[in-house]
């Protein structure tokens, strides 16, 4: 019985590794790039892309259950479907698949109404499933700490309806075991769909003022021209992933990313803890400075 990890060497992915190995899971690693395969004893890793159908199958034979996370990528429906169909072949009957909060709600924005396609394929095929449905990643703000700490600005657009933030931690160790559940259930489990929020919902105001706190210092939430924001992207990502992004802050404006009823509770005793706020990351992220 062995558990295959996509998106091996990302930040989610590599967590995810981590936690099924202390866990005493059979884990293969799926990496486009070998060289970047810095993985604990014991994993198995594979090379393999999810354009190449033979490195797909190759890389499937044998796999029980399967991890499956598609970067933000021109092509990612392509790219899911093609893993799907090629794992339902495969005979694997157990998923976790790593969507996105709202996808049903977010329509224009492109990956949003990429992973929904997905969820549409997952659920019509019937194939037996977790669909984990995360909000904005706390850890993205990582890529903003300048900004933050030299100009005194928090620059994301996240407006005043509040985004239910999640550490990427919790991401990984929430999808290590429902692949654990799913792995070692004595039938497939039934599809099923779980939202993935943090502790606390926060507006841009209300995420200044936590650096305001931490930094001990004013902090101004500076975002709602996203417009800007498309401009100050295209810096460092290209142009059509800076759009995409423009979008999903247009809609952090319009709908917010807020939690469901129970979604909290549900996470917190699936973990046997607290989930991890922003004023944790925020902190920790000054104190590595």
């Amino acid at each position: 019985m062995t558990i295959l990890v996509t998106g091996a060497t990302g930040n989610i992915g590599g967590q995810v590794i981590q936690h099924l190995v202390d866990r005493g899971a059979d884990v293969r690693a799926l990496v486009r790039d070998s060289s970047k395969a810095n993985f604990p004893a014991g994993v198995a890793v594979v090379k393999g892309d999810f354009l190449d159908i033979d490195s797909l199958r190759t890389a499937f034979d044998g796999v029980s259950t399967l991890f499956l996370l598609n970067a933000v990528a021109p092509d990612e429906f392509t790219q899911a479907l093609i893993a799907l169909n090629v794992a339902r072949s495969a005979g694997i009957e157990r998923i976790v698949y790593l969507s996105v909060i709202h996808p049903d709600v977010y329509v224009n924005v492109p990956h949003f109404a990429g992973k929904f396609g997905v969820e549409r394929m997952i659920e019509q095929m019937g194939l037996a499933a977790t669909i984990l449905r995360p909000a904005y990643f706390i850890q993205n703000d990582l890529t903003i700490k300048d900004v933050i700490t030299g100009y005194g600005v928090y620059p994301m657009p996240v407006g005043t309806k509040g985004l239910a933030m999640i550490d990427v931690r919790d991401i990984a160790e929430i999808a290590a075991l429902e692949l654990l559940r799913r792995e070692q259930a004595a039938q497939p489990l039934p599809l099923t769909r779980i939202n993935l929020v943090g502790p606390d919902t926060l507006t841009g105001t209300d995420i200044a003022a936590i650096w305001s706190d931490v930094l001990a210092r004013p902090i101004n939430y500076g975002g709602g021209d996203t417009a800007a924001f498309e401009q100050n992207l295209k810096q460092f990502m290209p142009p059509w992933m800076a759009y995409d992004m423009r979008m999903m802050g247009e809609r952090f404006l319009t709908d917010g990313m807020l939690p469901e009823g129970g979604d909290v509770e549900r996470l917190t005793t699936l973990l046997g803890r607290p989930l991890r706020s922003y004023r944790d990351f925020a902190s920790e992220a000054v104190a590595a400075a």
